[in-house]
């Protein structure tokens, strides 16, 4: 089991920027795929970015569009989420996880291990 820990969470205004950090401590957290999850009020948890073991294969979600970027620093066992141009529409709770696999992917119930999450809010 990995132990995860958010940070960096915080209110920007639109157009903003925030950069997301996840500490990752328990099992090896370099030899797994990880990425980053949000849920906004009312809304079911969705996908934003995905990132393969080793760094080199990551995946976005189509309404990041070039704004975000995924990745991880497997010497410090962390997972870093840059996010540019913010919008109102990315207000959520942002969650870091890990799978037990080594390629990304973008399906939920492949992530075993969650952090707690980290609220960021885009005033308008």
């Amino acid at each position: 089991q990995v132990q995860l820990a958010e940070s960096g969470g915080g209110l920007v205004q639109a157009g903003g920027s925030l950069r997301l950090s996840c500490t990752a401590s328990g099992r090896t957290f370099s030899d797994y795929a990880a990425g980053w999850f949000r849920q906004a009020p009312g809304k079911e948890r969705e996908f934003v970015a995905g990132i393969n073991w080793s760094g080199s294969s990551k995946y976005y979600a189509d309404f990041i569009k070039g704004r975000f970027i995924i990745s991880r620093d497997n010497v410090k066992n962390t997972l870093s989420l840059e996010m540019n141009s913010l919008k109102p529409e990315d207000t959520a709770v942002y969650y870091c996880a890990t799978t037990v696999r080594r390629t990304v992917t973008m399906r939920l119930v492949e992530y075993h291990d969650w952090g707690k999450g980290t609220l960021v809010t885009v005033s308008s």
